[in-house]
């Protein structure tokens, strides 16, 4: 097998029948790159996994080191139960950016990205590891700030368990552009276009474009 092609396949997620896009594929992704991008830049997921015969999700944060992914939840939790018995939990990431408004409601849409994982996991057990993963999140949310801080004491230590996550396999998706139209609505005295998604927490993204009516 040549370099290239190694590298590349390695650049490439691993997708099964059940991570494979069916419906929407032109907008499925199998690059590490893409999923990686998305989970650095939102560092919240949702964790689903089987307790019992049921289902669970729970939202959590999540980062990465390299190909690996890292969470943290109390000693002796379910979860950590589960993957050290050699379970799979699926881990699921979204971010809506902007809503995709059309001249008909049928059209109407989301610009997002997201991603679909299946992971089987291990905990994290010595120490000068345990720190390092926390150093590389901390340092992520402020640079150096990990170096002015008292590091994790033994108790603090015994009371996490951290979690290191293989990626068995996976998918990303997402949506970008305008909105898709059917040629006789396009006289309709509509607007259409992209409004960046708002919470009341930013007022910079309550701003709507120029040209948007009154109501919006």
């Amino acid at each position: 097998m040549s370099t290239d092609l190694l590298e590349s396949t390695e650049q490439i997620l691993p997708h099964s029948k059940r991570s494979t896009v069916r419906r929407g594929a032109k907008r499925a992704s199998y690059n590490k790159a893409d999923v990686y991008q998305l989970i650095d830049d939102l560092k919240l997921a949702h964790i689903g996994f089987v307790i019992d015969g049921g289902p669970v999700i729970i939202p959590i944060t999540l980062w990465r080191i390299e190909d690996s992914l890292y969470f943290h939840v109390a000693n002796k939790s379910r979860l950590q139960r589960l993957l050290e018995s050699g379970g799979e939990i699926c881990v699921s990431l979204a971010e809506c950016s902007e809503w995709v408004m059309a001249k008909s409601a049928y059209h109407h849409s989301a610009n997002y990205r997201s991603a679909v994982l299946y992971c089987t996991g291990e905990r994290v057990t010595e120490d000068a590891d345990f720190d390092k993963a926390f150093e590389v999140v901390i340092n992520q949310m402020e640079e150096g700030r990990w170096e002015h801080l008292r590091p994790p004491n033994h108790s603090e230590r015994k009371a996490t368990a951290l979690l290191k996550l293989t990626i068995q396999e996976g998918s990303f998706k997402s949506r970008s552009g305008g909105p898709v139209e059917e040629p006789e609505d396009m006289e309709l005295p509509v607007w259409h276009g992209t409004l960046p998604t708002s919470s009341p927490q930013d007022k910079d993204k309550n701003k709507t474009p120029s040209g948007c009516p009154v109501h919006l």
